[in-house]
């Protein structure tokens, strides 16, 4: 009897969800940077990193049961310090861009750090993919695995108005899906926008190009953008152009395409509207297939933007954890968000938080797998 009670819970065991903390390296000044691994019973382990909250590595199986890790990150916390490139971490203040680095709120005119051209991108030039979280909550049942981080940016980092609090829950369950609750709140009025910038490539990092897996973008509009990559304020039809991915098709159909947009954006680096506003639960912004592999990512979110980007300035000189070398192309990035620029184009809705309100951005990323034959 107490054999068979011993083997249930072996059993119980192996089937549960986990979650464990270890320590992915070390600071300048010394301060350790904690990781949580978080796994389930299914082959998933993701691993999170306390340095921007950032999402360092996701092994999910593909069609045959063979786990690979999908999404582009550095090996150790050296490349993460030396040649930051958003590799999987949470971007904010303001994800995306501003222009000029310059919005207005209640008559004030604020600046913040310009750090891509002329404009600022991604909340300057130490947003909250290059600071230090800490670590709270670790939790773990049969069902799921879960770790909270949270940041306090006080009043005046990078510019920003307001002491803005910050927490990013990622949870891993045993219905395959990971997913990250960013919530905010703020002591005075203040924008905020967040969001993860994962790149991923469904075949595994660093095993070349994902030109050929397949996107869905449910959006029959997007933004054009000027020469600095801020939106121009046309909303456009994708109907007719190579930004039309309402069908699904293989990222890299259209991209050599001689659009300006694509000129501009040296291929895909663009928002799609999902809608003109936020939806009141997590819906279908995207889903990408691989063939070779058969892995499909569904990503929700209830975010009205959905920014796109082909991995255009992969150039060749970054090594990767699987000690590939990335290059253009070789990973693509999904960021659910408000628009880019929201604050200085009122017709894109509104940025701004108040206090006694909180923020809030659910991002589910739901993995499956395709045989030839269809869905599993």
């Amino acid at each position: 009897m107490a054999s068979m009670l011993g083997l249930a819970a072996w059993s119980l065991a192996a089937q549960a969800a986990d979650a464990r903390r270890e320590t992915f390296g070390a600071m300048p000044d010394g301060k350790h940077v904690d990781a949580v691994v978080l796994s389930n019973s299914h082959g998933m382990k993701a691993r999170v990193i306390a340095l921007g909250a950032s999402l360092q590595s996701l092994e999910v199986p593909d069609r045959d049961g063979k786990s690979a890790d999908i999404v582009l990150g550095y090996v150790s916390l050296d490349g993460y310090l030396s040649k930051p490139q958003y590799f999987g971490a949470t971007v904010g203040r303001y994800a995306n861009r501003i222009a000029k680095g310059r919005f207005v709120l209640d008559g004030h005119v604020y600046q913040v750090p310009v750090n891509d051209g002329a404009n600022s991108l991604h909340g300057g030039t130490r947003g909250f993919d290059k600071v230090l979280w800490t670590v709270g909550a670790v939790a773990h049942d049969a069902g799921k695995a879960s770790v909270t981080l949270r940041y306090v940016s006080p009043d005046g980092d990078m510019g920003y108005p307001g002491t803005l609090t910050v927490s990013a829950t990622y949870t891993l369950d045993e219905d395959n899906r990971l997913s990250i609750d960013y919530r905010a709140t703020t002591d005075k009025p203040t924008i905020v926008n967040l969001s993860n910038h994962a790149y991923w490539n469904l075949s595994g990092e660093g095993s070349g190009s994902v030109m050929a897996q397949r996107l869905t973008i449910p959006g029959d509009a997007y933004l054009p953008v000027d020469a600095g990559s801020i939106p121009t304020g046309e909303i456009r039809k994708v109907d007719g152009t190579p930004f039309d991915f309402r069908q699904g098709k293989p990222i890299g159909r259209d991209i050599r395409n001689a659009d300006p947009q694509l000129l501009a954006g040296h291929g895909y680096d663009h928002n799609w509207v999902i809608g003109r506003d936020e939806a009141t639960s997590p819906r279908v912004v995207a889903r990408v297939e691989d063939p070779v592999s058969g892995r499909v990512l569904t990503l929700k979110s209830s975010k009205p933007g959905l920014q796109f980007y082909s991995g255009n300035f992969l150039d060749g000189t970054t090594v990767g954890t699987g000690g590939h070398v990335y290059r253009q192309g070789d990973a693509f990035v999904l960021e659910p968000q408000l628009y880019p620029d929201t604050p200085n184009q009122a017709s894109f809705g509104s940025a701004r938080l108040e206090p006694g309100h909180e923020y809030r951005n659910l991002i589910v990323y739901e993995f499956t797998t395709e045989s030839a034959g269809g869905a599993r």
